[in-house]
């Protein structure tokens, strides 16, 4: 009898050893992890999105730069036919000037011829000319110097006719030249300003194109380093995961053993006239006893097995009640439904503020219902425990957990 009280008490001060050291500290250390995950995953979310708005504005950018580079080719093109019309307007004025010098030389010689002309005019006064036509032989030889002096006379007038149009004429291309040269210096005036302000905005796009490139550049190192972030904690909780299974692996088979030895304990003791009665409570490993609850444990189990299960069959979320209720009927967890969810470090909704959450907002109609059945006795699992099947664990998988 005394061996065996001392291998109980050694078989308590292991698993509370276990269970408080390790269990319930791998346990935190999951729920931090997975708090850590979820940051994690919003920081990329937000690093990804400013990715995505910068590599709009760049490929917008891209397209100013585009059109600007457009603009400056057809403004270059007009500057060039800018450049040869002007060149075509040199040479024509240097046409223009050479004949410009010729009439001016012709000018000059009919000036002379013109002055003489005069002079001759003024030196053979009135009566010279009527001694020309006196001087006639008859009438015809009079009406032949008569002709001639008349004839004289208009020419002079033609020449001087001739003389000031050629002025005009001079006087008017000069200006016509200069004001088409003055025209086109002030065109090409403007399409070099029309060319420096292209260039400008090309710079400044440039500018702004770069500096997205390198702030995009930036956005998507942060997106890889949360992402690389991510798959570390991601590995870190599957080891955490596995280590957590296998201390409740090892924590249930310690639970077993005890709740054998118990066993044959008040078996022991019953053959030997004893009542059997016992003080602590039974394992519970299914059956379809009602279990005494109110509407308090309804509304939590029907919680936690819409945060542990709410995506899962039916069946998977009787399976988690029945964990729960399993855990209240054994000896070595807490006696009531809020004490087996609020215990420290088992159920990671209950930690991350999950759980409270549905409680306020109520849990669906199918949890509800699950966790009505499970309370009226339906225990559709044995197991303890439960958690993500990745198929190291060996045991019941129902839907995405296996039961252990």
């Amino acid at each position: 009898m005394k061996k065996t009280l001392v291998r109980r008490l050694a078989g308590v001060l292991a698993l509370c050893m276990m269970s408080p050291m390790a269990v319930y500290a791998t346990q935190e250390k999951i729920d931090e992890v997975q708090d850590e995950i979820q940051d994690l995953q919003q920081q990329k979310e937000e690093a990804q999105q400013k990715a995505d708005i910068l590599s709009e504005e760049a490929g917008g950018l891209e397209g100013d730069l585009a059109a600007f580079n457009e603009r400056l080719m057809k403004i270059t093109q007009e500057l060039n036919a800018t450049e040869e019309q002007l060149e075509i307007t040199r040479q024509n004025l240097e046409e223009t000037g050479k004949a410009l010098k010729k009439a001016q030389k012709e000018e000059r010689t009919q000036y002379e011829a013109m002055k003489k002309r005069i002079r001759f005019m003024y030196e053979m006064d009135r009566d010279n000319l009527i001694e020309v036509l006196l001087s006639a032989e008859n009438f015809a030889d009079f009406l032949n110097k008569a002709e001639y002096i008349t004839s004289i006379h208009e020419y002079d007038r033609q020449m001087l006719d001739r003389y000031r149009e050629t002025k005009e004429v001079i006087a008017g291309k000069e200006r016509e030249l200069s004001d088409q040269e003055e025209a086109l210096a002030s065109l090409r005036g403007q399409q070099e300003a029309k060319k420096q302000e292209v260039a400008e905005l090309v710079s400044d796009t440039s500018e702004h194109l770069n500096a997205a490139r390198k702030q995009l550049a930036a956005a998507q190192s942060d997106v890889a380093g949360y992402e690389e972030k991510l798959e570390k904690q991601k590995a870190y909780e599957e080891e955490l995961e596995a280590q957590k299974a296998a201390e409740d692996a090892r924590r249930m088979e310690e639970i077993k053993r005890q709740e054998e030895e118990a066993r044959r304990q008040r078996e022991s003791q019953s053959s030997n006239g004893g009542n059997g009665s016992g003080s602590g409570k039974g394992g519970n490993s299914g059956g379809s006893a009602q279990i005494p609850h109110d509407a308090s444990d309804l509304t939590m189990l029907a919680a936690l097995i819409q945060c542990e299960a709410g995506g899962e069959s039916y069946e998977g979320k009787l399976a988690v009640g029945s964990v729960v209720m399993n855990r209240v009927g054994s000896s070595r967890f807490p006696n009531t439904i809020a004490g087996v969810i609020y215990q420290s470090g088992q159920f990671s909704p209950v930690a991350s503020g999950r759980f409270a959450s549905v409680l306020a907002s109520g849990a669906d109609s199918s949890c509800v219902s699950a966790a009505g059945e499970v309370l009226g006795g339906a225990i559709t699992v044995g197991s303890l425990y439960f958690r993500r099947n990745d198929g190291s664990i060996p045991g019941t998988v129902i839907g995405n957990h296996v039961f252990y």
